[in-house]
């Protein structure tokens, strides 16, 4: 037999719905009142790239046809003492790779996000070993977040293919073929669009074991999130290295309006309204010191952020943009 409430109760829990309601509409009110654009413009020092001999040369266009089979996009700030061991990771397998097959040609564009360390200086010393053909560099003028400096780096890209890659080299750069053959491997593709991620999924055991328990609540709440706003059935969103056909990049980078560490999320959100098929491929990662993130402060940021994504296309203050040329 059930007991009937008391008023006062009755009283108290439709307080409560009023006022989780009035907390939603507030929400919603603020992610579509401080929904802003991108921010698409170069400064003049963002147009060009030096060459070995010091010489200007203007940055091409993702909208231009593909020159280069592979672009690996490098952001990086303040990664004047980690840069040098993934780049000397890459160009080896990369050098290796164009010596056995003459026909594969690349790039690698290394974007400083507006470092205050000697990155620009550290990244430059790889095109005047290896040519600005095969190592470009793109000084942000200021800093925009990693997702603004992938954004800048691919919007400057040759490749058929471009691989975002981590300053931090914390991804084995020979595990490109593992997310080349996830790429390969998805079919259709409409309109030649496709993306294949690197995870580290099937590591999160043994990560667990060796996080505080704080930081477990913290991951797997930001896990829960993220399938619940925005991205079904990718386990990692968040790894670092990620393959996109060209066609993929223009479209979903046109969409992109997160900057900073949640523009994964947003990236994978964009490519599957649009029915871009993603792969999820095993990659081997290792944890490696000097990492940007502030645990608490990032996490918390980064939950914001996903809230406020799947709010603002809900609300069309965001929308699924078309590929434009701008300067």
């Amino acid at each position: 037999m059930e007991l009937p409430l008391g008023p006062g109760l009755c009283q108290l829990l439709q307080a409560a719905a009023a006022l989780a309601l009035l907390l939603f509409l507030l929400v919603i009110i603020i992610a579509h009142a401080t929904a802003g654009m991108m921010d698409q413009t170069r400064a003049e020092q963002e147009k060009h790239f030096l060459t070995a001999s010091g010489n200007k040369e203007p940055f091409p266009s993702l909208f231009d046809p593909h020159s280069r089979e592979l672009s690996v996009v490098v952001p990086s700030y303040n990664e004047e003492s980690r840069l040098p061991v993934m780049m000397e990771e890459a160009m080896e397998y990369l050098e290796k790779r164009q010596k056995k097959n003459p026909s594969f040609t690349y790039e690698v564009v290394i974007v400083d996000d507006g470092s205050k360390d000697r990155t620009t200086e550290v990244a430059l010393g790889y095109t005047r070993k290896y040519g600005a053909d095969k190592v470009r560099v793109l000084t942000l003028k200021k800093n925009r977040g990693k997702g603004g400096a992938v954004r800048m780096g691919t919007l400057s890209s040759r490749g058929r293919l471009i691989l975002m890659a981590d300053a931090d080299g914390a991804t084995k750069f020979g595990d490109i073929e593992k997310v080349e053959a996830g790429l390969e491997n998805l079919s259709p593709k409409p309109e030649n669009m496709a993306i294949s991620c690197g995870s580290r999924a099937h590591l999160e055991k043994e990560s667990v074991a060796q996080r505080s328990l704080f930081r477990t609540f913290l991951m797997y709440g930001f896990h829960f999130l993220v399938w619940f706003f925005c991205v079904k059935g990718i386990k990692d969103t968040q790894c670092g290295f990620k393959l996109f056909t060209r066609e993929a990049a223009l479209r979903t980078f046109s969409s992109l309006h997160v900057e900073r560490w949640a523009f994964d999320v947003e990236l994978l959100y964009v490519a599957q309204c649009l029915k871009i098929p993603i792969a999820e491929v095993a990659v081997n990662w290792t944890e490696i010191e000097g990492s940007k993130l502030v645990p608490f402060w990032s996490w918390l940021q980064m939950g914001r952020d996903l809230v406020f994504i799947r709010l603002r296309y809900i609300t069309g203050a965001w929308r699924l943009e078309s590929p434009r040329k701008t300067q």
